[in-house]
């Protein structure tokens, strides 16, 4: 079981020592998220009952590639992942050289979590079709890979292009969602899946069930990943049981379940309570696990 430390809803000046103690703590992934801007959106958020989304204008969600380029700066083997960034709200070539660079200067340590959101209003601000941003992703996927790759694409309206810095090796595309559309996209352009809440094993076993049928029906015989973030208190053998069932990896804030005392004598919110709770995770769970 690999452990991705799920860094949303952090302030921007937090994160270059949460990536040196996730490095530290054994975490192998630190992910964040992507929005653009906050808003009253009239778009219903998806995760929450009431359709709001459960932060507000003061929320910071910094740019994913800047972030992760400070944050690969000071480590040497985690490795980072939006969970997940909004590629249809942008237009192919700004999403390739983003990726990319940020790829070249993590010395490979960038995977692409990707999705295709569920904010119309952030698409409007972009410029982009909200209403066809699926079939643009599944198109997008193919292109990306092939410029990642260092190769030469030809696209309409345009001369054969390539784009500089490429990474030296592949960029790994995890899809998120747990739509039935998400999941055919993970299964078939996929090297992994990303799930876009906390799942009670009766929530993820069928949709594990759905992905195994997917991949099977799109021939997908190799490593697959899947990263769930689990509905479960922290224990080695349950992060095994879940092992067993094929997730090959769990998101986890620690801070979010710190206790009491640590919160009395740290504070909510601050960075001494993160690195904290990390560092008791670490010994409690990753060592054992």
């Amino acid at each position: 079981m690999k452990f991705w430390l799920g860094a949303s809803f952090v302030d921007t000046g937090q994160f270059v020592e949460l990536a040196r103690a996730a490095e530290r703590c054994g975490f192998d992934t630190l992910t964040l998220s992507d929005h653009l801007f906050y808003a009253d959106f009239a778009s219903p958020y998806p995760y929450s009952r009431s359709g709001r989304p459960r932060w507000d204008a003061r929320t910071h969600w910094p740019d994913v590639w800047v972030t992760i380029g400070a944050m690969a700066a000071v480590t040497t083997t985690l490795r980072f992942s939006p969970n997940v960034y909004i590629a249809p709200a942008r237009d192919l070539f700004t999403v390739a050289k983003q990726v990319s660079t940020a790829a070249v200067l993590s010395r490979e340590r960038v995977t692409f979590g990707v999705g295709v959101g569920w904010c119309k209003e952030e698409f409007v601000g972009t410029g982009q079709d909200f209403h066809t941003r699926g079939r643009r992703l599944d198109a997008m996927l193919p292109v990306l890979r092939a410029l990642w790759a260092g190769e030469t694409v030809t696209l309409d309206g345009l001369p054969p292009l390539s784009i500089s810095p490429t990474p030296a090796g592949r960029v790994p595309v995890y899809v998120g969602g747990d739509s039935e559309a998400a999941l055919r996209r993970a299964a078939r352009l996929g090297d992994g899946w990303i799930g876009n809440r906390i799942y009670t094993e009766e929530q993820l076993d069928p949709v594990l069930d759905t992905l195994r049928r997917l991949l099977d029906e799109n021939g997908r015989t190799g490593p697959f990943d899947i990263i769930a973030g689990l509905a479960v208190l922290p224990d080695a053998d349950t992060y095994r049981h879940f092992a067993a069932k094929g997730v090959t990896g769990t998101l986890a804030a620690p801070w979010w379940l710190a206790t009491p005392e640590e919160k009395s004598r740290y504070g909510e919110g601050t960075l001494e309570l993160k690195l904290a709770t990390m560092e008791r995770f670490a010994e409690e769970i990753i060592a054992k696990s």
